[in-house]
């Protein structure tokens, strides 16, 4: 029961250090605010931000159905212990991020994707109810996607391109994020991934004053979709 506790304190500050973060705002700046300091092509648009909201309502009603389980002694704690880890990364990310330690936010942006891919894993591929896969399927995938966009945005804030076009090398990013969509639907039949996903990758599209790249962000998602749902259905028959 003390591990229950503690998921819902490390709940509780993760989220309230976000408002926080926010309404004060941390170091004079919103979050938002660092995001447009720089034109990244990856950058979905403002909107897209608050699918935040959906994941956290997500978490609690994961947080409630649990308590039942744990209370039987019938939860896995791994599970519990890599979600307060979550919590943890989350809140220190946020940190680095308006502290403009971009660097540093990416070592923490990658350890709460890890830690979101182990207890993703923990479940199989028929758990998929509210307290046991669905929440992670949304954290985990937007979570894939902001960690492209906080890698693009640090490595333009350095001025590093890699010696490849803006453009070019955005574009390649969306395929990556197409192609890791389509192997979740694949391997773990996860269309919850697929939709989340398919708002961010949306979002980059409306973002994008560059023709170019909007028009194929938009190409490749409809592609994204179709291959998913062939393979989702293929794999079921």
């Amino acid at each position: 029961m003390r591990l229950y506790i503690a998921m819902w304190i490390g709940f509780g500050a993760m989220v309230i250090v976000n408002a926080l973060a926010n309404l004060l705002p941390l170091n004079g700046q919103t979050t938002g605010e660092i995001s447009n300091k720089i034109n990244v092509l990856f950058t979905p648009a403002g909107y897209v931000f608050s699918i935040w909201s959906l994941i956290y309502v997500l978490l609690i009603v994961w947080l409630i159905v649990i308590y039942k389980r744990v209370k039987r002694r019938d939860f896995n704690t791994k599970v519990g212990v890599a979600f307060v880890a979550t919590c943890v990364w989350n809140i220190a990310w946020l940190i680095c991020w308006h502290f403009e330690f971009f660097g540093t936010s990416i070592i923490f942006m990658l350890l709460l994707l890890v830690t979101l891919i182990f207890i993703y894993l923990q479940y199989k591929n028929d758990e998929q109810g509210f307290g046991k896969r669905l929440p992670f399927s949304f954290y985990l995938a937007w979570i894939s996607v902001a960690t492209i966009a906080n890698i693009s945005f640090v490595l333009k804030y350095n001025g590093v391109s890699l010696g490849i076009n803006e453009v070019f090398g955005s574009f390649v990013l969306v395929i990556i994020a197409a192609l890791l969509t389509i192997l979740a639907v694949k391997v773990s039949r996860d269309l919850f991934f697929l939709l989340v996903t398919t708002w961010a990758l949306i979002g980059v599209s409306v973002a994008n004053e560059q023709a170019l790249m909007a028009t194929g962000t938009g190409i490749v998602v409809g592609i994204m979709v179709l291959v998913s749902l062939f393979v989702y259905v293929k794999d079921r028959n």
